[in-house]
C-alpha cells in the first residue's frame, strides 16, 4: 500500500471539509431502475452434507417425483419453516 503524499492528504482534508451543498453532484448518473430487480437471486445458502433417517415411503414419494429429490426435501423444510 502506498503513502499518500502531504499533497493528496491536504486534498482529502479539504473535501472532507466542504459542507454537502457546495459538493457538485450533476455528474453522477441517475440511480438504476430496480423495478425489475429479484431479491436473491444470486444468494446461494451454504450446503451441508448430514446423514438423515427418513420414512421409506416418504423417501419413496419424493425419489418418485424428481431426480432432484434431495432438493425436493430441502424446499419441503424451508416451506415448514417458514410458515412457523
Amino acid at each position: 500500500m502506498s503513502k499518500m503524499s502531504k499533497r493528496e492528504k491536504q486534498e482529502l482534508a479539504a473535501l472532507a471539509a466542504l459542507p454537502d451543498a457546495k459538493i457538485d453532484t450533476s455528474d453522477i448518473p441517475d440511480g438504476a431502475d430496480w423495478n425489475n430487480a429479484e431479491r436473491g437471486r444470486f444468494y446461494r445458502p451454504i450446503k451441508k452434507p448430514v446423514t438423515i433417517r427418513l420414512d421409506a415411503d416418504v423417501l419413496a414419494w419424493f425419489k418418485a417425483r424428481s431426480e432432484k429429490y434431495q432438493t425436493a426435501i430441502n424446499k419441503a423444510l424451508r416451506e415448514y419453516i417458514t410458515s412457523h
